[in-house]
């Protein structure tokens, strides 16, 4: 049985897709901290973080650094803030938050409540300027 997060990559649940390429996903979080909130997730099922193989850890940084740089572009804030916590869901990902000052980085912080035309123009909108960044 797959955590959430493979049953997102294998179609079996829905989600807001920012991009994907064949080994990493970047999808918004369903409950954000900030317009923008990201996940970005390896395909391939490794519970923690720390645990991931070497080239596949690399490159899921790598595959981050581009969806924050879409995020930066597409959201106004001063900073794309990252956090690794690993305790929702047992599957690595890293979450992308716009932020403007440490504090809004606080998981302890009401979750933003967006409509489905909030989320999809979001994912839209940051897809957009990963792939042209201008």
């Amino acid at each position: 049985m797959g955590s959430v997060f493979t049953k997102i990559i294998n179609g079996e649940l829905p989600c807001y897709k920012v991009t994907e390429d064949s080994n990493y996903l970047a999808f918004l979080d369903i409950n954000p901290l900030a317009r923008g909130h990201t996940l970005v997730i390896p395909k391939k099922e490794v519970d923690y973080i720390f645990d991931v193989e070497d080239e596949d850890y690399k490159g899921l940084f790598m595959f981050a650094r581009k969806v924050a740089r879409g995020i930066d572009l597409a959201i106004e804030c001063k900073r794309v803030g990252i956090a690794v916590l690993g305790l929702e869901v047992p599957h690595a990902h890293i979450h992308l938050i716009p932020i403007n000052s440490i504090y809004d980085i606080d998981f302890s912080k009401p979750k933003l409540n967006l409509s489905d035309k909030e989320f999809k123009q979001i994912s839209v909108l940051i897809s957009d300027k990963i792939e042209n960044p201008e």
